[in-house]
């Protein structure tokens, strides 16, 4: 088996086996597959796809080519969200703080920017002090301490798609199904996901331009969960304009800080309370989601939310000062 060979039966439209796209996997982040021939590959996916049984191997490989995470010592069911991503998309710096409050268990990892889109990893590193690569020790003692920690991706999990996610930026190869489902499912079975809300953006502002081909998405990905021992929601949310008041990672920061105390631009709370309630069910907290809407509006207006927020902060950095 040689990475030529692999290259070729994709550039001519074969199907993959898994030991072939475990051999990928495994030759790229060990450094014996070199950069040139990964992009030639990725580059060959791009253009002609991947069924779902070669997706499903994708994402496995990509999720064992690290640690998987265990949090089931700290709670009993780990409940996650993700969003595909878009301009102005601050919703994680929202809505976790507030899960959290609720007493749900939140570990979110995080990813940067990606094509046009804004990552979470650089808002939060925008914050003075604020670590995102905490390490696993300090990662459970943190969520055991104040129930969340939002941390970057880490070296130890999916490392393989860490680096294929930063090639396929580098190369142009973003805006592919294949390679967004295996992405997002791979980080999400490395960190110990049970349950996942997938926010999947559709717009002028999203990877995904119409609803069509959100919708492909979200059938990809809710596959990929079920064969993976998953369970996962999708709901799709307009990106045709930028989300809230303003973007910029500093600049998304204050207004995620402003929000949780009360000052939240109408579609940014649409989709915190659509998403949040979703995560309470999941969590099995509350079944009715129209309830849950109300319980999350609530935390916000208690100051609870705020509050876990601030913990965050200054927990994950020890920083007092935050805008």
């Amino acid at each position: 088996m040689n990475i030529q060979e692999i290259i070729r039966k994709k550039r001519d439209k074969e199907e993959l086996s898994k030991e072939e796209i475990t051999y990928f996997i495994n030759g790229y982040t060990s450094g014996e597959i070199t950069d040139y021939h990964a992009a030639a590959l990725i580059m060959a996916i791009y253009l002609n796809g991947m069924n779902l049984q070669e997706t499903l191997d994708l994402t496995m490989s990509m999720a064992k080519s690290g640690e998987i995470m265990d949090f089931h010592n700290i709670t009993d069911i780990v409940v996650d969200k993700h969003s595909t991503g878009g301009i102005g998309d601050k919703i994680t710096l929202i809505l976790m703080p507030i899960i959290a409050s609720l007493g749900i268990p939140v570990i979110k990892m995080s990813g940067r920017g990606l094509g046009f889109t804004g990552g979470t990893v650089d808002k939060l590193e925008s914050i003075p002090g604020y670590k995102t690569n905490i390490g696993d020790s300090k990662l459970i003692e943190n969520v055991k301490e104040c129930g969340i920690a939002l941390i970057g991706q880490t070296l130890q999990l999916a490392p393989a798609d860490k680096k294929i996610y930063a090639l396929r930026d580098a190369i142009s190869c973003v805006e592919n199904i294949p390679l967004i489902a295996s992405s997002i499912m791979s980080k999400k079975i490395a960190s110990g996901a049970d349950k996942i809300v997938l926010d999947v953006t559709v717009g002028s502002g999203a990877f995904m331009k119409d609803r069509e081909s959100a919708i492909k998405l979200s059938k990809q990905l809710n596959k990929i969960a079920k064969l993976s021992g998953k369970e996962s929601i999708c709901v799709l949310t307009n990106m045709n304009e930028p989300l809230g008041r303003s973007v910029g990672n500093n600049l998304e920061v204050i207004e995620a800080t402003q929000s949780l105390q009360g000052n939240i631009a109408p579609d940014v709370k649409e989709i915190v309370c659509t998403l949040g309630a979703y995560m309470i069910k999941l969590a099995k907290k509350e079944k009715n989601i129209e309830e849950n809407k109300t319980i999350i509006e609530q935390q916000i207006e208690n100051g609870e939310a705020y509050k876990k927020w601030i913990q965050l902060v200054k927990i994950q950095g020890r920083c007092n000062r935050l805008y």
